[in-house]
């Protein structure tokens, strides 16, 4: 579920960054596309498995998982439409020993496997941030995006253990999700995100980005945070390297490969 999660995401993101920049949609638009149809096929979901089951002790947390969210995703696609793809893929990792971390904390164990897996994954990334081979531009967004997930995967964990189904919380957190970007779009974009959907890029994408938020609400229910989110980051530098070479043509191919390769490495570890 988590690698399949991971290559939808790459199809949706490179669509994505592609129209920004060929400004044939907004951010705001794009976002709004990566979301609807992900609340669809939850819905669906929903429906066909008779399971929607609403907590409301779970409103302080997922409260503030919302607005985390919110503004996680207006920094992530910002930054995707300024930074490479191979380095948005490889910058992300950084959470990974961010949730370990987190992990420890609740109780997890991490073994020496795992603190070798950690040093190679944090040596590669601290590579391309010094390496003057790598394009830096939107590299601070991309550390912030790698660090607020953190804190909302954690959220979304303990209220589905806690309180909600997978299908109430993701359903409940996307709307207020859709329902701002939908706003934005229409007052800051001067963008109908409803009309996109018609256009067979933009329903492409709307698709894919659909399917991964799918795959990717389950994944978490069968493995601990850090062994999902390893994955699904394992399988984003892969298909990431990939499209930014086959794609969008990004110069230093090998270098990029190699440095994708430690850091799957250094995933593998994780597992």
């Amino acid at each position: 579920m988590a690698l399949g999660s991971s290559l939808f995401r790459e199809v949706s993101d490179s669509i994505g960054k592609k129209e920004i920049q060929k400004q044939s949609a907004g951010i705001y638009t794009i976002t709004f596309l990566s979301l609807i149809f992900g609340v669809l096929f939850l819905v669906i979901t929903a429906i066909l498995r008779g399971v929607f089951y609403f907590s409301f002790e779970s409103i302080p947390t997922l409260a503030i998982r919302i607005v985390i969210e919110i503004v996680l995703y207006c920094i992530t696609m910002s930054a995707l439409a300024k930074a490479d793809r191979s380095i948005f893929g490889f910058v992300r990792t950084l959470t990974i020993p961010l949730l370990l971390a987190t992990d420890l904390i609740m109780g997890y164990t991490i073994g020496l496997i795992q603190i070798i897996g950690i040093i190679i994954i944090v040596f590669a990334i601290a590579f391309v941030g010094f390496s003057k081979n790598f394009n830096k531009k939107g590299l601070g967004l991309l550390l912030v995006s790698a660090v607020l997930p953190v804190a909302t995967i954690s959220i979304y964990k303990y209220n589905i253990s806690h309180f909600n189904s997978v299908e109430a919380e993701q359903i409940i957190v996307s709307l207020f999700l859709l329902t701002f970007f939908f706003i934005m779009a229409i007052v800051k974009d001067k963008e109908n995100p409803l009309k996109f959907i018609l256009k067979p890029i933009f329903f492409l994408q709307a698709a894919a980005s659909g399917f991964c938020a799918v795959f990717e609400s389950f994944a978490y229910q069968f493995a601990s945070p850090s062994v999902v989110i390893a994955i699904l980051r394992g399988g984003a530098v892969l298909f990431s390297t990939l499209s930014g070479d086959i794609y969008f043509k990004e110069k230093r191919p090998l270098l990029k490969f190699l440095v994708a390769v430690c850091i799957i490495i250094g995933l593998l570890f994780l597992i």
